[in-house]
C-alpha cells in the first residue's frame, strides 16, 4: 500500500510507521490521520512483531496543520463529528493494536502528536522533549483523547494537563507515567532496538492475547467515554469560544473568549 504522508517499512520483524511531513514538523492532517489508521491496520494483519512510531526531521508530531484548521468555522456539524469520529478511531485503532507499539520522539509531540506518542505500549523520548494538550488553548475540547488519559494516569493529574494546556518536557513526562525512558538522541534507536529485542524473545501468541485482555478490560468504559467525548467534541465546535480561538490563532493574535 503506498502513502503520502508517512513511510512505512518493514526490517527484521518491525514495521516503522514515520510520520513524513518534515517540513510541517509532522503536523497532522485529515489525510495523515486516515493513512495512519491503513498502516496500523496493515501491521495488525502482517506478520511483523513490533510497530514503532517516529518523524521526519526535528519533530515527532506538531499536532494538527494549519491546512487543516484552515475553513474550520466554515465546516458542518456533520463534516466536524466525521473529524472527531475520525481522531477517535485513530487512537481506538492504536490502543488496541495487537501488537506491541513504540514510539521514538525525538522532538515536540504536542497536542494529538502527544495523544500518539504516549499511547503507545513504550514510549522513549529524548531529554526536553516537549509535549503538551494545547487544545484548550485556542477553545478546542481535548475530547477524544481525555478518555485515553485519564485511563494512563488518573483523573487528578488528567485534569491538570488538560485544563493548563501547558507544555512539559520529557522528564515531567516520566514522572508522569506518560513516558518509559528518558534517552541521550545518540542512544534513542539503540534503546528502542533493545525493547524490540525483549519483546520478539516472548510469545507473539501471548503478547497479542495479553494486549487483548487490557484493551478488554477497559472496552466498556472506552466505550462510554468516548461517546461522551464526541458529544462534547460536536458541542464545542458550535460555541464562540471556538470560532474565536480558531480565528486568533491563524490570525497570530490574541483571542478574545465569550463570557461564560
Amino acid at each position: 500500500m503506498s502513502y503520502s504522508t508517512i513511510l512505512v517499512t518493514e526490517e527484521d520483524g518491525v514495521l516503522r510507521i514515520t510520520l513524513n511531513r518534515p517540513e510541517r514538523r509532522n503536523a497532522m492532517t485529515p489525510e495523515m490521520q486516515g493513512e495512519l489508521i491503513r498502516a496500523m491496520e496493515e501491521a495488525a494483519a502482517s506478520d511483523c512483531r513490533v510497530v514503532m512510531f517516529a518523524g521526519a526531521g526535528e519533530a515527532f508530531c506538531a499536532g494538527l496543520d494549519l491546512s487543516a484548521l484552515q475553513g474550520m468555522n466554515d465546516k458542518s456539524a456533520a463534516e466536524h463529528t466525521a473529524d472527531a469520529e475520525r481522531i477517535a478511531q485513530l487512537f481506538r485503532t492504536l490502543y488496541e493494536l495487537p501488537k506491541p507499539t513504540i514510539a521514538v520522539v525525538h522532538g515536540a509531540a504536542v497536542a494529538g502528536g502527544t495523544g500518539l506518542a504516549t499511547m503507545c505500549d513504550f514510549t522513549l523520548a529524548v531529554p526536553g522533549a516537549k509535549f503538551g494538550y494545547t487544545e484548550v488553548r485556542i477553545g478546542f475540547v481535548p475530547a477524544v483523547v481525555s478518555a485515553f488519559l485519564v485511563l494512563q494516569i488518573g483523573e487528578k493529574q488528567a485534569r491538570d494537563l488538560l485544563l493548563t494546556g501547558r507544555l512539559f518536557t520529557s522528564e515531567d513526562a516520566l514522572r508522569l507515567g506518560l513516558v518509559n525512558e528518558v534517552v541521550d538522541a545518540e542512544r534513542l534507536e539503540a534503546k528502542a532496538l533493545e525493547v524490540v529485542t525483549v519483546l520478539k524473545a516472548n510469545s507473539p501468541e501471548a503478547l497479542a492475547a495479553t494486549k487483548r485482555l487490557l484493551a478488554a478490560q477497559s472496552k466498556a468504559w472506552l466505550d462510554g467515554a468516548i461517546a461522551k467525548a464526541l458529544a462534547a467534541n460536536a458541542e464545542a465546535r458550535a460555541t464562540h469560544d471556538f470560532r474565536e480561538g480558531v480565528a486568533a490563532f491563524l490570525e497570530k493574535r490574541k483571542p478574545v473568549w465569550g463570557k461564560y
